[in-house]
């Protein structure tokens, strides 16, 4: 083994351990008063004090109050990574099955956090991250899934996967904000997503049979009446 991978396979030292600690600490110490009483609402020296540490502390670790936001937003995609890295490596699941897998993902985050998910994500958009984002990184998780399954042959060929890819990332996050933004609890996240994927991948023209009748539109059943 190198000096190099020798200093990669190192474990932390009591320094570091300690730094991580605390950085943790103002973390989760920001998410609770998020979620309490909103990101607005909440001031640096409120996130110092429950955490217990000097308000200068805190800039060792954040240089703004923005940069907590951008730590979710980052650990969020860093989990749904981790966990389509698992699923992707189950080659005999097709493409459908890959990006439901997706989805219900993306709904257990969101419901199992709902209060918080409507402070950060509002507070994220605010902030306007959602535009800093790079555009290849942006449907990611979505753009793998999509050149598996062209790759055996089920995503047609002539499909942009980065295209398609940012095209689900986009419905998704759409959804995404109206349902933060509703106290409806009546139709769960995990429906609307897979009924936004079966959309984006079955398409929402009706090609009837050939010599089949067209049912009629209103206009014209209503001209007939």
């Amino acid at each position: 083994m190198t000096t190099e991978e020798t200093e990669l396979v190192r474990p932390p030292g009591r320094r570091e351990r300690s730094r991580q600690r605390i950085h943790d600490r103002l973390y989760t110490s920001a998410l609770e008063l998020f979620a309490e009483q909103g990101y607005e609402r909440t001031t640096i020296d409120q996130i110092t004090e429950r955490a217990d540490v000097a308000r200068g502390t805190f800039f060792n670790h954040f240089q703004r109050k923005e940069d907590l936001v951008t730590t979710w937003a980052q650990q969020r995609q860093d989990k749904l990574r981790t966990y389509m890295d698992k699923s992707l490596a189950h080659q005999e699941d097709d493409t459908t099955v890959q990006l439901e897998r997706c989805m219900s993902a993306l709904a257990d985050f969101n419901e199992a956090e709902r209060n918080l998910t409507q402070v950060m994500l509002a507070a994220w958009v605010r902030s306007g991250q959602p535009l800093q984002e790079e555009p290849e990184y942006a449907g990611h998780v979505f753009v793998r899934a999509i050149l598996a399954g062209q790759a055996r042959g089920e995503v047609a060929p002539d499909i942009d996967p980065v295209l398609a890819g940012n095209m689900l990332r986009d419905a998704y996050l759409g959804l995404l904000y109206r349902w933060s933004q509703t106290t409806d609890d009546s139709i769960p996240l995990h429906v609307e997503l897979r009924a936004l994927l079966r959309i984006s991948l079955t398409g929402v023209l009706s090609y009837p049979r050939r010599g089949a009748a067209r049912p009629a539109t209103p206009v014209e059943a209503a001209s007939v009446n």
